[in-house]
């Protein structure tokens, strides 16, 4: 099936897309700090995390389920140029996966907020999404978390 939209259109609405600063990353941002966690935005670390909690050694990313390819209702495979996006998408699933475990192999715990964890059907509120997560963080218990939608 051909794109509906002339090619020049298409690149300039996903450069629009932003990559950072998006709306539930300040969101996320601004729960956490209220609740006394402190962080950093700048890093050398690989995988370009969202937020780094030196104190912690605590890294977290905030993933959009399409761009991650999480299995959940928000992810809907493209039914334009399939094998692009399934090429594209899982490499970017190889990435995290490699990206997480370099950041474990050097002595830091993971976490991942999901998209759906805040968008659609089986959303949590804000407050309980950033409340479990500073948990997670204060206790220092397991290498890894993720956060996803309550009906996961």
């Amino acid at each position: 099936m051909a794109d509906i939209v002339p090619p020049e259109v298409r690149s300039r609405m996903m450069a629009g897309i932003r990559g950072r600063d998006t709306k539930p990353e300040l969101k996320l941002r601004s729960g956490l700090h209220r609740l006394g966690l402190r962080f950093t935005l700048k890093s050398t670390l690989p995988g370009k995390p969202d937020l780094v909690l030196p104190r912690h050694r605590v890294i977290v990313f905030f993933h959009g389920c399409f761009w991650h390819g999480h299995d959940c209702p928000l992810f809907r495979m493209p039914a334009t140029r399939q094998e692009f996006w399934q090429e594209k998408i899982g490499k970017n699933r190889e990435r995290d996966a490699t990206v997480s475990a370099s950041l474990k192999a050097a002595g830091w715990r993971v976490a991942v907020v999901r998209e759906c964890a805040i968008r659609g059907a089986g959303k949590r509120p804000w407050e309980a999404v950033c409340g479990d997560l500073a948990a997670w963080i204060r206790e220092g218990q397991g290498q890894a978390l993720e956060i996803v939608a309550m009906d996961r």
